[in-house]
């Protein structure tokens, strides 16, 4: 295909895609993962590749989630037609793949209305480029999922966990569609670079590859205009990775002029759980210095199964004629709570202006029944719709809640840079009895802490000045980013982040080591 030729393709494509993507509602769009990629950044892939390549060496090309077919149309502008020795492409759903078959059924592309995933191999692609389906792993059914990790495994050597993505398991399948050496070149979520989950893709990275880069996008700038999720675009070679190899980690920018680098040996990678510190942080050295976890238990706020149902106002409660004592305080959403100072009245009642309140009844259906007919009723509204979702079916009885009591020191789980208070995560000193929600994080002091917080009126003030004085640096370097700029931190994550400060405040250490005054009060 000339490359004025592939410039007026491109345009009808365009035209195509808009016109696909409007025939299809957003939720059934999100269910399967299917977020066109764009133009620019086909072309910047696509560039990416020539280059790593090498001059005038014939292409087999492979697109294993091809929709419309961006980067297939990035190729025909990028190398020339007579470099092209193959190209494939696979679409599972009729919608795209039948008008896109249609488009390029005269420019040489095999396009197969198929599941890739359920393929026979055939090692004959020495070129790699893919943006595949960013499917999460609950709408990937169980039996789908036996499978996937099942030929996954057969594909490369590696096991999947089951909260990975569909995302994971295209990488891994398409390892046998590779011929020895050829170049891969992925567009993925980067969560994979810090979760639980990604830990198998990025062995198998390490340990079946020779990972050559991975650039990671900045999350302010989302690459696809309907999906906040931060991106990356990983290179590997299929190739065994070579003693002291390095691999180059960009961020910002585009793939070809990014604004940060940084080399990094797989040797550091391979013990480095969050990939994402790279190339801003220097690669980690073990640290002396105290961090939350040994002062604090940390555990996320209780998932109440249906908020609006579970988490009423006094007026709700009032009107319905709920008794007061099943109900017990509960903080609004951080959005709503003005104040990270929470002082309480003589109930334990946090002084706020919105006050909110969690059903929090444990007692049987038969004691509910027959000692609190109001509240029976209010159950029985609530048994056919509430208690068949899945958190609540989960439990006995039904409207049972997970048992948080209230935390001290709060820390919001959400959080962006640049916000009007200046920090994107909040911590909160929390003198009332309220419990919390799922958008906060519980800190509850360790015995030798909560002792010495008995004993010295004040230090509680003290240490959550310590927390609020964290850099944001090192919160976002334990913590995970996705699209917008939106950051998170999980239990272990927060447990993670050095707090040298609040060795010091506990009374009696002056200038005494850390580890003496920790052994002090846990030993009294």
């Amino acid at each position: 295909m000339r490359r004025a030729d592939s410039k007026k393709t491109e345009q009808q494509r365009l035209a195509l895609q808009s016109e696909l993507d409007a025939g299809k509602t957003q939720v059934e769009r999100n269910r399967m993962g299917q977020f066109a990629t764009p133009s620019a950044l086909a072309l910047d892939i696509l560039e990416y590749a020539r280059t790593a390549l090498g001059p005038g060496e014939p292409v087999r090309f492979l697109d294993p989630a091809i929709g419309t077919g961006a980067f297939y149309s990035a190729l025909c502008s990028v190398f020339p037609a007579g470099q092209i020795a193959a190209a494939t492409g696979f679409e599972i759903d009729p919608h795209y793949g039948r008008p896109a078959a249609a488009l390029w059924k005269d420019s040489g592309l095999d396009l197969r209305l198929a599941d890739f995933t359920a393929a026979s191999p055939e090692a004959a692609y020495n070129l790699v480029i893919c943006n595949p389906p960013y499917v999460r792993h609950h709408h990937v059914v169980n039996e789908e999922k036996v499978r996937l990790k099942h030929a996954a495994a057969q594909a490369c050597g590696v096991r999947i966990g089951g909260l990975a993505g569909l995302y994971c398991y295209f990488v891994a399948l398409t390892h046998a569609w590779m011929e020895e050496g050829g170049l891969a070149g992925w567009l993925i979520p980067s969560e994979f670079m810090d979760v639980n989950y990604g830990r198998q893709v990025k062995r198998y990275l390490l340990e079946r590859t020779t990972l050559l880069h991975i650039h990671r996008f900045d999350p302010a700038d989302v690459q696809f205009d309907d999906a906040l999720v931060s991106s990356a675009v990983v290179w590997f070679r299929k190739a065994p990775p070579p003693r002291g190899h390095a691999i180059r980690f960009t961020f910002g920018g585009t793939l070809r002029a990014p604004r940060d680098e940084r080399m990094v040996s797989a040797a550091v990678l391979a013990t480095e759980p969050k990939w994402t510190r790279f190339p801003a942080a220097p690669p980690r050295v073990k640290s002396a210095l105290p961090t939350i976890d040994d002062f604090f238990s940390i555990k996320r706020g209780l998932a109440t199964g249906d908020n609006r149902y579970f988490i009423l106002t006094p007026e709700e409660i009032e009107e319905r004629g709920l008794p007061r004592e099943m109900f017990r305080p509960i903080l609004p959403s951080p959005r709503y709570l003005p104040t990270d100072e929470i002082e309480a009245d003589a109930e334990g009642n946090p002084l706020i202006s919105q006050r909110l309140f969690l059903l929090d009844c444990r007692l049987s259906e038969e004691e509910v029944k027959n000692r609190y007919p109001r509240l029976w009723a209010y159950f029985q509204q609530g048994s056919d719709d509430i208690a068949a979702r899945y958190l609540c079916r989960h439990r006995s009885p039904w409207y049972v809640q997970e048992n948080r009591p209230p935390a001290p020191f709060v820390c919001t789980y959400l959080g962006r840079n640049g916000t009007a208070r200046g920090r994107p995560f909040r911590f909160i000193l929390n003198r009332s009895a309220a419990t919390i929600a799922n958008v906060y994080l519980a800190l509850y002091p360790k015995p030798f802490l909560a002792k010495a917080l008995v004993e010295y009126p004040g230090l509680d003030r003290e240490i959550w000045k310590a927390l609020n004085s964290i850099s944001p640096e090192k919160l976002f370097g334990e913590g995970r980013v996705y699209g917008g700029g939106l950051h998170k931190l999980e239990p272990k994550e927060l447990a993670n982040v050095p707090v040298p400060d609040i060795a010091a405040l506990v009374p009696g250490g002056g200038t005494r080591s850390y580890q003496c005054e920790l052994f002090t009060y846990a030993a009294e």
